[in-house]
């Protein structure tokens, strides 16, 4: 499986060793690094696919409390790094695109600028790929910056329509602070119907 450029290209400016740091600098400082986890629990979910999972955090800290999650990433070293931390979580190096598990999910959590990094071409798909894998009324939750080159709201939310979501919430921080324009957002669209087409 190849990655897409832009991923390949941002994997090459940092140590994966060293990915983490950021976030133990935010527990030194005293704030809360689980924004993700702190939004996907305020929904209450039964079960959750982290999609793009990186070196697996925010999975850990929804297993940590108590919430199912299955775990996916396109990234074979950063699926690695995640095993190596948690091997009791169910690990799957996948695309998004194609992706095709047998489980379906209440949320879909695609945190960490997943969208922006899927190959251009893939982009739609992926998006499809993780509404597939929604129970009936069923959340997919993004959060990604809006940089130029990168999707944008509308781009996003025209794919999700396609794939049967609606938009349900729109907020600019994990911590539900209103959007109101902006560098970053996130969007929790809901599963409503068949796909377009």
């Amino acid at each position: 499986m190849s990655l897409p450029e832009d991923w390949t290209a941002w994997r090459g400016a940092f140590d994966i060793a060293r990915y983490d740091e950021r976030w133990q600098r935010m527990v030194e400082r005293g704030e809360n690094p689980h924004g993700e986890a702190d939004l996907v629990a305020s929904y209450e979910p039964g079960s959750v696919l982290d999609a793009g999972c990186g070196t697996g955090r925010v999975a850990i800290e929804l297993a940590r409390r108590g919430i199912p999650v299955r775990v996916v990433d396109a990234d074979p070293d950063m699926i690695a790094t995640a095993v190596a931390r948690a091997p009791e979580l169910a690990w799957v190096c996948a695309d998004l695109a194609g992706l095709a598990l047998p489980d379906r999910y209440d949320v879909v959590l695609l945190a960490g600028n997943v969208v922006p990094y899927v190959a251009v071409a893939d982009r739609a798909a992926a998006v499809a790929g993780c509404a597939r894998h929604l129970m009936a009324g069923g959340r997919l939750v993004a959060g990604f910056a809006l940089r130029p080159g990168w999707p944008t709201l509308a781009d996003y939310d025209g794919w999700c329509a396609d794939a049967g979501l609606a938009l349900a919430e729109r907020f600019a921080t994990w911590d539900r602070a209103p959007y109101a324009g902006g560098p970053y957002a996130v969007s929790v669209h809901r599963s409503v119907g068949s796909p377009r087409g």
